[in-house]
């Protein structure tokens, strides 16, 4: 009877070995020293009768993960061998009752040690079985603790310093004179304002030193040269002006806009100009000739921002079709063409230390490698309609909304180590708090902020302010980093 039965099981074993589907768990093999095996028979049928059992009733449990960590693993195997070794001790007991047999189970509790030994009916649901590996939290948690969050450069917050009063329209430009001794502003009320610097920094009387008048519509981009006496500006009613500021009077026009013209730069090295605007091209002009070199087109709607450099790409413009354009100044022709925003742009600044340079828009702030355009990273936060930024020496950037709404980043990092908003001055409407320009001096250690409030705010460092009393919140920086990512991939 027992060759029989030994013979039939044994047949059953080589048919479940060539026809079975493989179990990954471990199969488990009682000790071969007990005399009475879990439902009569020896001790492989024992073994081949429980792995069954674990393959069919509980197979949550059985599947594991070739990518878990070593630790997981090694608990794993120490815990199954505890439990071989008491399972092995209450075979005698079990046979004896019924046919139940020792699963390895996953334990939920939060401690770590995960797996517990249990016996289970064949009927019976698992509820507490999980996978004896990493789960995907455990997985997000790994990545997020190996994430490499960079550690921000400390700045001190940024205070307004003084508000200077004299145009009688919404100021939308500002420049600031390479000696760093005065600044110039153009306004809404059609005039361009000259104003000493280090007056206007201390709020002292006789600020103003000069208005001109020539423009018949809204003032929107002023440029200095470093190299001439000589003032640029553009404005809605189509025109292009240079200033001679010797003699204070207009000593040349740049005539070929169709409609307003919104930004002008002068290029870093060669005496161009260059100027965009409502007509969806940038246009290229020789400052002695005044004749057009090129005609940058390409946009599909205003040209809003643009900044110029002395390599390639000498331009870059930002479109209220939400693209931004790299151009190859020489050939006149588009080199890159940035899709990544959703919003129009409004503003683009340059480091004027690094190739790189930032655009504002609605929807995000931009961080980009100039020379071939490649995404670098993301600077959310600033949830309103950036109209203006600017960046300093030492790595403090500035972005400025429509609603008032002013923030100060770490350039290299990203982070926002100040948030804060403008104050209007008395007597003006709560809705015309919107910053239209901002602008470092040549040291970058006054910011001057033109507003809808018809007012001139100059900012300083708080001289206080120490690593103690406005320290980094890494706790915050940590988290943004992590959602940073999450959003990335």
């Amino acid at each position: 009877m027992t060759s029989l039965s030994s013979t039939s099981k044994a047949s059953l074993k080589r048919s479940r070995e060539l026809f079975a589907v493989p179990v990954p768990l471990n199969r488990y093999s009682p000790n071969t020293s007990s005399t009475t095996s879990y439902g009569g028979g020896d001790a492989e049928s024992t073994s081949l009768k429980i792995t069954y059992k674990a393959s069919n009733y509980y197979p949550v449990v059985t599947s594991t993960d070739e990518d878990a960590d070593d630790a997981a693993s090694s608990a794993v195997q120490q815990t199954l061998q505890t439990a071989r070794e008491a399972a092995s001790k209450k075979t005698k007991s079990q046979a004896a009752t019924n046919n139940t047999g020792a699963i390895i189970i996953v334990n939920d509790s939060p401690s770590g040690s995960a797996l517990s030994s249990t016996n289970l009916l064949p009927g019976q649901k698992s509820g507490v079985a999980k996978k004896a590996t990493l789960t995907s939290t455990a997985i997000t948690e790994r990545k997020e603790k190996n994430l490499n969050i960079p550690k921000p450069d400390w700045h001190a917050p940024w205070k307004i310093k003084s508000v200077i009063s004299g145009h009688l329209g919404w100021v939308r430009s500002i420049a600031v004179d390479p000696s760093n001794e005065f600044f110039v502003t153009g306004s809404a009320d059609r005039t361009i304002k000259v104003w000493d610097l280090p007056k206007a920094s201390t709020a002292s009387a006789g600020a103003l030193k000069l208005t001109l008048t020539g423009h018949i519509n809204a003032v929107r981009g002023l440029a200095l040269s470093d190299r001439h006496p000589y003032m640029f500006s553009c404005a809605e009613d189509k025109m292009v002006k240079c200033w001679d500021l010797e003699c204070n009077k207009v000593i040349r026009q740049y005539h070929g806009h169709l409609s307003g013209v919104f930004c002008l730069k002068l290029h870093p090295t060669l005496d161009v100009l260059i100027t965009g605007g409502r007509d969806s091209v940038a246009r290229v002009w020789d400052i002695r000739t005044k004749n057009q070199i090129h005609c940058l087109s390409g946009h599909e709607g205003t040209v809003a921002s643009l900044q110029t450099n002395a390599t390639d790409p000498q331009v870059i413009t930002g479109s209220h079709d939400s693209t931004v354009k790299l151009w190859d100044l020489a050939a006149g022709k588009c080199m890159t063409t940035l899709t990544h925003h959703k919003k129009s742009i409004r503003a683009i600044t340059r480091h004027p230390r690094e190739f790189s340079f930032v655009t504002g828009a609605a929807d995000n702030i931009k961080k980009w490698q100039t020379k071939d355009g490649r995404f670098i990273q993301n600077l959310p936060g600033h949830n309103a309609v950036v109209n203006a930024l600017a960046c300093n020496p030492d790595g403090v950037m500035v972005s400025a909304a429509d609603n008032g709404s002013i923030r100060f980043w770490d350039y290299k990092t990203g982070y926002n180590f100040q948030s804060t908003k403008t104050v209007v001055q008395p007597g003006s409407l709560d809705a015309e708090c919107g910053v239209f320009a901002t602008e470092f001096d040549v040291t970058g250690t006054r910011l001057i902020t033109a507003e809808a409030d018809k007012t001139i705010k100059i900012w300083k460092e708080d001289e206080e302010a120490n690593d103690i009393t406005d320290p980094i919140d890494m706790k915050e920086w940590r988290r943004a980093c992590i959602r940073e990512s999450k959003g990335r991939y």
